[in-house]
């Protein structure tokens, strides 16, 4: 991030109004949101605002960021472990779909997708807040249980995002287009249980 894109971060209404943005494009998605109402929600003047995010696309591509960080991150934790594949790669499915079925990840896909082509850029930071911080993680996991002969893999980068895949096969369309929220846990436990069978019986050492 350049010079002139750096957000400030600091000042104790920094929170009020990450939060108060994060509500606003929840509700009416990136086009919908003005600043007045940004400001408004957050309970901060509108020169407050500004004084932490000059443009509406910098306060947009923060509230992803933080929050598919804060997300990814709490994933990246279960890879973070000594148990064998099938604890380690159910537990990160489970979480994968309990991410990606999130009210958040759900309409923050939507409105990139909508706005992709006018802001590109909000899809990209997206993708690389969320998804690819998850995949390195998944990485390194992958590498680390080959390296220990519990795994066999030759392209852990591509493996990785099979994994993903497999996590959201049978449930991804139907909540994206039918705007399906719940899912029971049997539902979960199939949907995780089989993405790490099919996954295993491919790259099991």
């Amino acid at each position: 991030m350049n010079q002139q894109t750096r957000i400030v971060k600091t000042g104790r209404k920094y929170d009020q109004v990450l939060q108060g943005a994060r509500d606003v494009f929840m509700a009416d998605g990136f086009e919908g949101a003005s600043v007045d109402d940004i400001a408004r929600k957050a309970g901060v003047s509108k020169a407050t605002l500004y004084s932490y995010f000059p443009d509406k696309r910098l306060l947009f591509r923060e509230v992803v960021r933080t929050e598919c960080e804060r997300q990814a991150c709490e994933a990246d934790e279960l890879v973070e472990t000594t148990c064998g594949p099938e604890t380690v790669l159910y537990d990160t499915a489970h979480r994968i779909i309990a991410i990606i079925l999130s009210d958040f990840s759900l309409q923050m896909f939507r409105i990139c997708v909508a706005e992709s082509e006018r802001f590109p850029e909000l899809g990209q930071e997206f993708y690389e807040s969320g998804p690819m911080v998850l995949k390195r993680g998944l990485q390194e996991y992958l590498e680390d249980a080959t390296a220990r002969g519990e795994l066999k893999i030759d392209d852990v980068s591509l493996a990785a995002d099979q994994f993903a895949e497999l996590c959201k096969a049978g449930w991804l369309l139907e909540a994206i287009f039918m705007h399906q929220r719940e899912f029971s846990d049997a539902e979960r436990h199939r949907y995780a249980q089989g993405a790490v069978d099919t996954f295993l019986a491919r790259y099991r050492a």
